[in-house]
């Protein structure tokens, strides 16, 4: 049965032409059932962040295999693999290993069992709700494919499986532990997300932005508390981080220009233990999106500006104005290098057909991946793009009948993985090949 999957995979991601010309469909069909394999595996074992051991000693010994030099232990649990095959550009190709602390809903045969408690004592399943099972297993098909192909392309390949990218601190371990120096630094760095907005085996791009900046902002609104039936003699956190909420709304919709996109949204409000006391401080959890620099400090600096405004205004002495903390670990906006994005939207286009390869807008979602760039953006040029990941018949019901899709990070979080993964694998190993060609290519 599940060869039969693969095969109806396979043939709907099939088009007639010059992409078949090269093999790489083929050869990554044959494939198919090992990977899938692995993904049934990966899916039904996932670590939280910063934890990957199982994982990473997985994955590090398939490219062991392959013939590659690895590398384990970089920033945490990370692996380097190497393939160096002559003279020629370097590629880093990437994939990320984390799950989240989510009880799997799917029904799936493989679905997760694992259970977690965290450090505040939290119990928890934990899932691959964002699809990372699929990443890793494409960039293995990808290694696969180049590490037979070594007559077809001359450079160095650096494929890196990153720890902790859901907490937004992977890619920066990484670096920090050495990644373009103690390795070869890449000329071009490319990754790829499920999306769970689009149907299996689209290939979408933004031209630059792709992902936010992600900054979370922690608010201690304080006070002086008392009973509930004498709110004159206090200077009550509740009524003023109530205003401080409000306020912060007027950043978005009152002072940045309509066309730039950016979110503040207040997630958590905590205060008060008790009908009739008036408590002594309320904390206040953020998220602040935005894409460029000007926007994000725009942004933070309102958000300190407006709380300690209202505090002023509830007439609070300077010993009692609110502490604003933006917290460390903020993820920089994803952006990718508009001409490679454009001239890898090409090939892609060429190899999928014009249907399949559609440029999208970017989201608001966070992605540390923007930091191999940012790390040297004068010398590695960048591009993550997504692959659908929504079985067609539900998409197109939906489209229909207006039914809402899980989205990422939700607990039925089910992917059409064996599409995915045949059509990230299969763009990964295309665009490496066109990057590095052999003498005389291209």
């Amino acid at each position: 049965m599940l060869r039969k999957s693969i095969l109806l995979a396979f043939a709907a991601l099939a088009m007639p032409g010059s992409a078949q010309a090269d093999g790489l469909r083929d050869a990554l069909a044959a494939r198919m059932p090992d990977l899938m394999t692995l993904y049934r595996d990966l899916h039904g074992h996932p670590e939280l962040s910063m934890q990957e051991v199982r994982t990473a000693k997985k994955l590090a010994t398939r490219m062991h295999a392959l013939g590659f030099e690895v590398t384990g232990g970089v920033g945490g649990t990370g692996v380097v693999a190497l393939l160096r095959n002559g003279e020629g550009p370097t590629v880093l190709l990437r994939a990320d290993m984390d799950g989240l602390p989510v009880t799997e809903q799917t029904g799936l045969p493989f679905a997760s069992k694992e259970r977690v408690t965290s450090s505040a004592g939290v119990e928890s399943g934990v899932m691959h709700a964002c699809g990372h099972d699929t990443h890793m297993t494409a960039w293995i098909g990808a290694a696969q494919l180049l590490a037979a192909r070594k007559g077809d392309w001359s450079g160095t390949l650096v494929m890196i499986a990153e720890p902790g990218e859901e907490v937004g601190l992977g890619a920066k371990a990484m670096l920090d532990d050495g990644l373009y120096t103690r390795f070869p630094k890449p000329d071009y760095a490319l990754a790829f997300h499920d999306a769970a907005e689009y149907p299996a085996g689209m290939i979408g791009y933004s031209p630059e932005y792709a992902y936010a900046n992600v900054d979370s902002v922690d608010i201690v609104v304080r006070g002086q508390g008392g009973h509930g039936a004498y709110p004159q003699t206090t200077k009550d956190p509740i009524v003023l981080a109530s205003a401080i909420v409000m306020r912060l709304q007027t950043l978005v919709s009152r002072e940045l220009d309509p066309v730039e996109p950016a979110v503040v949204t207040v997630g958590s409000f905590h205060a008060g233990t008790k009908h009739n006391v008036i408590p002594g401080e309320a904390r206040l959890q953020l998220t602040v999106r935005s894409y460029n620099a000007e926007t994000r400090k725009m942004l933070l600096d309102g958000i300190a500006r407006i709380a300690r405004g209202e505090a002023i205004a509830a007439g609070l002495p300077e010993e009692l104005m609110p502490q604003v903390t933006v917290l460390e670990g903020s993820t920089p906006a994803a952006s990718n290098t508009p001409a490679f994005a454009k001239d890898m939207a090409a090939l892609f286009t060429a190899r999928f057909g014009k249907d399949r390869v559609r440029q999208v807008p970017p989201v608001m979602a966070g992605e540390d991946f923007g930091r191999y760039r940012l790390a040297d953006p004068e010398h590695v040029q960048s591009l993550i793009f997504w692959v659908g990941g929504v079985p067609q018949a539900r998409y197109d019901v939906a489209r229909k009948s207006g039914e809402s899709l899980p989205s990422l990070h939700s607990a039925f979080w089910a992917p059409d993985a064996e599409t995915v993964i045949a059509t990230a694998a299969e763009a990964l190993a295309a665009a490496a090949l066109d990057l590095m060609p052999a003498a005389g290519g291209r």
